[in-house]
């Protein structure tokens, strides 16, 4: 690959992309540590180049990009500018927009927290005659079942029929710690007054 395709080709890839001297970590030039310092202070991610490990891209950027020195800051596969302009839209309130509107779009996290009503509606649509009792909050919920289907099965196994119904959101991260209890009606009855019987927890 052409260096020149490869530089087109890390701008195309990388929203926000910093060529320097040197890594984030270890700047090389006073004007990259300048540089990385306020693109750290953003907390906003972005990609680097250390044109010192790469000579052809050192060579070949400044005749891409109009600029002569580095750093060079690209966002979008447009020049922002080196050192001072970086530091001037920081100042001026310019700099963080423009990089957030960049920055890779992070999925809805998988950790939002499930309804209890859907958890409930989950574990009665797997186990039919279910009652459902939950306790906690957010993702952190103990679940009490109580159904005639777990009669004569041993405690995991009772246990693994509630988690089944429960199998997408624990797998997506909506819910992260479960403890399960899981009785027959008789056992529900006799054991109410304990409610540590049968605790399963599950660490996602």
């Amino acid at each position: 690959m052409k260096t020149e395709d490869k530089i087109h080709k890390q701008l195309a890839e990388n929203p926000i992309i910093l060529y320097m001297k040197g890594v984030p970590a270890d700047p090389q030039c006073g004007f990259s540590g300048k540089t990385v310092g306020i693109l750290n202070g953003t907390k906003i991610d972005y990609a680097y180049v250390n044109v010192l490990e790469a000579p052809f891209i050192r060579e070949k950027l400044p005749s891409i990009s109009h600029w002569p020195t580095y750093p060079q800051l690209f966002v979008n596969g447009e020049l922002v500018g080196g050192c001072d302009i970086v530091e001037e839209m920081y100042k001026n309130g310019s700099l963080v927009p423009l990089l957030a509107a960049a920055a890779p779009k992070k999925p809805e996290s998988a950790s939002d927290s499930l309804p209890v009503s859907d958890v409930e509606q989950l574990v009665k649509v797997g186990i039919a005659d279910a009652t459902v009792i939950v306790d906690g909050e957010g993702c952190d919920l103990t679940i009490t079942v109580v159904s005639s289907q777990f009669t004569d099965l041993p405690l995991v196994k009772k246990q693994q029929a509630v988690l089944a119904t429960l199998k997408e959101p624990l797998a997506s991260g909506k819910l992260h710690a479960v403890s399960v209890l899981a009785y027959t009606p008789e056992e529900w009855q006799a054991k109410q007054a304990v409610p540590t019987g049968g605790l399963l927890q599950i660490q996602m």
